[in-house]
């Protein structure tokens, strides 16, 4: 009996030491893997995570779909429409809403001088109003959107005229 829990804890103790012994290794696959699946995004689209397991496979990294999903997860890799994307590929809120602008935004007109009015796509008005309500601009004092029609109201005929110069030259009309 003394001989077989002799022989349990010296296994117990290899076992331990064995897996200790592994994790440096298994940190540095994980860090291998990470630093090539930001490389891959970066040079590539890349819609699926199998694709991805693919691709990191065929430069002889192994993968699976489970690590690579926690891998994504801890690089803080975002799903956009096109792809995942890297954190530091992701637009600022700033670069949204200027694309926002540029994308909906069809006509620009004062009425009288706090008033300005804004024809958007149909159906984005309520966009384009929440990017402006968020952007902080000191000249904004309210908007009023409907389905493609934004009122902007403005403290004055100066921020108005900020408010139009900014809008134009945003959305280049």
């Amino acid at each position: 009996m003394l001989d077989n829990t002799i022989y349990i804890d010296n296994m117990r103790i290899q076992v331990f030491l064995c897996a200790f012994n592994d994790m440096p290794a298994e940190i540095e696959t994980r860090e291998k893997r990470q630093a090539a699946i930001l490389r891959i995004l970066r040079e590539q689209t890349v819609g699926r995570q199998t694709v991805l397991v693919d691709l990191l496979q065929q430069q002889g990294i192994e993968a699976t779909q489970s690590s690579v999903s926690r891998d994504l997860k801890q690089l803080g890799v975002m799903k956009l429409d096109q792809g995942y994307a890297p954190p530091d590929a992701l637009p600022t809120d700033e670069e949204r809403d200027e694309a926002i602008f540029a994308d909906f935004i069809r006509d620009i007109q004062t009425a009288g001088a706090n008033l300005t009015v804004i024809r958007t796509a149909i159906g984005a008005a309520q966009r384009v109003a929440v990017c402006l309500d968020r952007s902080g601009w000191p000249e904004i004092i309210g908007t009023v959107s409907g389905d493609d029609t934004i009122f902007v109201a403005t403290g004055n005929a100066a921020g108005q005229r900020r408010l139009v110069a900014r809008l134009q030259e945003q959305t280049h009309h």
